[in-house]
C-alpha cells in the first residue's frame, strides 16, 4: 500500500469509473492500432525505433514514480522496491527491447501480459484521475503490455511451449527471493504475505496461505492459454522471424 494516508477525495481511485473505463478503452484502441500497423513497422528501421520508443516509455516511467516517491518522503523499502510482478515485467520488457532479446520474450511475454492485465482490470491503485500516479500506472501497465505484442507482432517472435515451464521456473525462483525480502520488510511484494486490499483476482482464490498454491495452478492455465495462438504454425513463425530480422539489418 502507497504511505500517503491523506489521499483526497477528488484523487481517489474507483475501479470502472468512467476515468477507468477511459484507460481501458484506450488501452484497447492502442493495441488495435499496433496490430494493424505491424507490417508498416516492419519495414527498414521502424522497428528498431518502434523498440527504442517502449523502451524510453517504460524507463521514464519508472523514473518518474520513483523521484515522486523521493519527493513525497514515502519511499520505504516495504512499499516501493521494484519487486511487484509488473514492476519485474516492466525492467525485463526494457532490456528486451533495448536488445531486441528472444529468451528474455520466453518470459516477459506471459508475465507480462498476465500481471499487466490483471493489474489493468483489478487496479491495487489509491490515486485517481487527474493525479499524477493514475497516469503513471496506466501508462506503465498498457506499454508492457504493447512492448511484448510488439516483439510478437512486429519483431515476429514467438513462444514456445517450453517457455511455459521456463516462466514458471521463474516466477517459483522469484518466489524463494521475494519471501524472505517481505519477511524482513514486513513488505506484501507480489501479494505473498497476504491479499491486497482492493478487490483483485485473488479473493477467489482461497485464503492465504492456499491462495499460493491456487495461484501457481491459474498461472499454469493461463501461460497456456496465451501459448494457443502460437501452437501451430511455429516453423512459418520462425522464418517470418529470420526475414524480418534480415530487412531490419
Amino acid at each position: 500500500m502507497e504511505l500517503d494516508a491523506a489521499i483526497g477525495s477528488a484523487y481517489r481511485f474507483f475501479a470502472y469509473s468512467p476515468s477507468h473505463i477511459s484507460m481501458l478503452a484506450l488501452f484497447i484502441a492502442l493495441i488495435a492500432s499496433l496490430y494493424l500497423s505491424r507490417n508498416w513497422l516492419r519495414q527498414g528501421q521502424r522497428s528498431r525505433y518502434g523498440r527504442f520508443v517502449l523502451a524510453a516509455i517504460l524507463i521514464l516511467s519508472e523514473l518518474t514514480l520513483n523521484l515522486w516517491y523521493i519527493n513525497q518522503s514515502i519511499y520505504n523499502v516495504s512499499d516501493t522496491l521494484p519487486l511487484e510482478l509488473c514492476s519485474i515485467s516492466l525492467y525485463l520488457c526494457i532490456f528486451m527491447l533495448l536488445f531486441n532479446s528472444r529468451f528474455i520474450f520466453q518470459i516477459a511475454y506471459f508475465i507480462g501480459i498476465g500481471g499487466a492485465i490483471q493489474a489493468l482490470l483489478t487496479p491495487v491503485l489509491y490515486y485517481g484521475y487527474p493525479h499524477f500516479r493514475f497516469f503513471q500506472f496506466f501508462i506503465a501497465h498498457i506499454a508492457i503490455i504493447l512492448a511484448v505484442l510488439y516483439m510478437a507482432w512486429v519483431e515476429c517472435l514467438r513462444p514456445t511451449l517450453k517457455s511455459v515451464g521456463l516462466t514458471m521456473g521463474f516466477l517459483n525462483v522469484l518466489l524463494v527471493i521475494v519471501l524472505p525480502i517481505n519477511w524482513l520488510t514486513g513488505g506484501n511484494y507480489m501479494f505473498l504475505a497476504r491479499k491486497p486490499d482492493t478487490a483483485s483476482l485473488l479473493d477467489y482464490l482461497g485464503p492465504y496461505p492456499w491462495y499460493l498454491l491456487s495461484m501457481e495452478a491459474f498461472a499454469l492455465c493461463f501461460f497456456l492459454l496465451l501459448y494457443l495462438p502460437f501452437a501451430k504454425g511455429s516453423k512459418r513463425s520462425a522464418q517470418l522471424a529470420r526475414e524480418v530480422k534480415h530487412d531490419s539489418d
